[in-house]
């Protein structure tokens, strides 16, 4: 009797645990194995505490620097940088398939067609995958296979054009790319061109739209953007600059209606921007802050979807490259690359304002964060 009663115990808490390590919120980072990293880190949020673990590393990557699941969550596909001394490809795009576990499986890989790929994300239906190159400044489509893997580019677009700042902007440098959730448009920031490139996805090609791009202030260098979940807007980070810019889609043509900075007026430093996420209810906007070492954070007005700024967290941390919000929205992870961690914020669903937990985590040079 005793003995059925120990077993009975025992194999409740078994069950407690498992449950308990089940609910775990897993994320991948990307890093730079040039600063020290050792390839992508597979990790784990508490949906409860907020407290972060290390689960798995996975070696072999070369700068896998950003990373995007399918929509499915079944592959992961990621950009690599590699030195044109060892591989004059300059880069590629890699395919993996996602176990159970989380494990990574190599599917295959597809020449980035241009130095320094930096940026990477799958359509909403998982049919294509596109890439943005800083040093080449190009954007490339590849089509899906059914297996995950990638066939090779039905589209390779090489920008041209210069900005205002000579000693970043002598030349087009393409930061990131996105598929838009609402139509067929694709869109890409260019920091080199002050452009947000307008694409659409037709006959599995991206072609160059009627109004072929959005023009930013002279100087500003757009990195990164984010969609309004009403469709019809869309929020451009400055990484030159420090300011956010609003566009909006009216009379069927993209225009700018918002510019705002992220730093406080009395900030004399230098600063540079990198990543933004919008809530999901669109209510708050979020952006980073290189060198101020803080997200800036805005309320975004229901009716015009103006920015009102809120203020500034310090992300506990330096250099703030990448940050992502957990898909139940009550955490905020930032990648600080310079310190070599991650930390762990809780968002005050009252304001808006991420809430430092007092939990990170030590990383080699995290630049990108994606759920699972």
């Amino acid at each position: 009797m005793k003995r059925s009663i120990l077993f009975l115990f025992a194999f409740l808490l078994v069950s407690t645990l498992f449950a308990q390590t089940s609910s775990l919120q897993n994320f991948y980072v990307g890093t730079f194995t040039s600063e020290g990293a050792e390839g992508v880190y597979l990790c784990s949020v508490n949906p409860e505490t907020g407290n972060v673990s290390l689960v798995e590393t996975f070696k072999g990557f070369d700068n896998p620097n950003y990373l995007s699941l399918s929509p499915n969550k079944k592959y992961l596909y990621v950009v690599t940088r590699v030195s044109t001394e060892v591989d004059k490809s300059g880069g590629y795009v890699c395919a993996y398939k996602i176990e159970k576990d989380g494990k990574l499986a190599f599917l295959n890989k597809q020449a980035s067609n241009g130095e320094d790929p930096c940026h990477v994300d799958v359509s909403p239906d998982g049919s294509f995958v596109a890439i943005a190159t800083y040093g080449g400044g190009t954007t490339s489509l590849y089509p899906v296979n059914s297996d995950g893997s990638l066939q090779e580019p039905s589209t390779v677009n090489r920008n041209s054009g210069a900005g205002a700042d000579p000693s970043r902007q002598s030349g087009p440098h393409a930061h990131s790319i996105r598929f838009s959730p609402f139509s067929n448009e694709v869109f890409s920031a260019d920091l080199g061109t002050d452009h947000l490139d307008v694409y659409n996805l037709v006959d599995n090609k991206l072609e160059a739209a009627d109004q072929a791009f959005v023009k930013m202030k002279a100087g500003a260098g757009p990195r990164h953007f984010e969609f309004h979940p009403n469709g019809n807007v869309i929020y451009v980070i400055n990484e030159l600059n420090s300011t956010i810019t609003s566009i909006h889609k009216s009379k069927n043509k993209w225009a700018t209606f918002q510019i705002i900075s992220t730093l406080p007026k009395d900030f004399k430093g230098e600063s540079y921007c990198a990543d933004i996420h919008i809530s999901a209810d669109g209510k708050y906007l979020y952006g980073s802050n290189r060198g101020h070492n803080s997200i800036a954070v805005f309320e975004v007005n229901e009716k015009d979807q103006t920015l009102e700024s809120i203020g500034t967290v310090s992300v506990e941390g330096n250099w703030p490259r990448n940050f992502g919000i957990t898909p139940d929205g009550k955490w905020m992870l930032v990648a600080n690359q310079k310190s070599g961690d991650i930390t762990v914020f809780k968002l005050n669903k009252q304001n808006g304002i991420p809430e430092f937990t007092g939990y990170k985590i030590k990383l080699p040079s995290p630049v990108c964060i994606q759920f699972l």
